[in-house]
């Protein structure tokens, strides 16, 4: 059976001798691997357009384990603009690890994780906001919409409102002075500020935050993530924190 959707290609691997196995985050589909042939030869279609950071409209053909790509057509080739700047670079490597981590299922519909991986990409290219920004808030929107959305506004425990100063990724996020555990950790508080702004995308906050706190809420970002996803990204080595 025949079916079309668009993609952001998160990674390829070599298959034989000229074909690949791509893994794709679809619109409607969720995320998907299949077999691209002869991609690897000099005379193909369309090798060049699925390459990583790729958005694509493609056509498949479903298959008992793996489908096959029968056409593909580039719509925004987000690679280009990421691969002129190593920070950009790197900083997107590690949505796509995110995305192909966080979409474990296959072939589920991921709607929402598709849009905040496009939209993310989108933004790390147009150069506005600084990359580690850019990819901070793309990981806690990524985690909120996989269920694992963190708490800055109140204690992550016990619900009391307040501005409280630890905060443990175990516990899912800040905690109040009542229900601390060992190994909190206590960020200023304009961190913790920062990073709720960029849970919700408020980038005047996010713009104007100082570099000690920007570096700070970074550290916590990635502890975060790495306690959900249960071990750490490998791309996320690369990055400037």
């Amino acid at each position: 059976m025949l079916y079309r959707d668009e993609a952001i290609v998160l990674r390829t691997h070599k298959l034989g001798e000229a074909d690949r196995i791509i893994t794709l985050l679809t619109r409607n589909h969720g995320r998907v691997r299949a077999v691209a042939k002869g991609v690897r030869r000099t005379t193909s279609r369309f090798g060049s357009r699925l390459e990583p950071f790729t958005h694509v409209d493609l056509q498949l053909a479903e298959g008992r384990n793996l489908d096959t790509v029968t056409q593909a057509e580039t719509l925004t080739p987000y690679s280009k603009g990421l691969g002129l700047d190593y920070d950009r670079y790197t900083a997107g490597t590690v949505m796509l690890e995110t995305a192909d981590r966080l979409v474990a299922e296959e072939r589920q519909p991921s709607v929402q994780q598709f849009l905040l991986l496009v939209g993310g990409l989108r933004a790390m290219v147009a150069g506005e906001h600084g990359p580690g920004q850019v990819l901070d808030s793309y990981l806690l929107r990524s985690l909120s919409v996989a269920g694992y959305a963190p708490s800055f506004a109140g204690c992550s425990r016990c619900g009391l409102e307040g501005q409280h100063r630890w905060f443990n990724p175990s516990m899912g996020g800040v905690l109040c002075a009542t229900c601390r555990v060992p190994g909190s950790a206590s960020p200023a508080a304009e961190t913790l500020t920062l990073l709720g702004a960029l849970l919700a995308g408020d980038w005047a906050v996010v713009d104007a935050a100082e570099p000690r706190h920007l570096r700070e809420a970074s550290t916590l970002v990635a502890a975060y993530l790495a306690w959900h996803l249960e071990r750490g990204l490998k791309s996320l080595e690369y990055v400037e924190r």
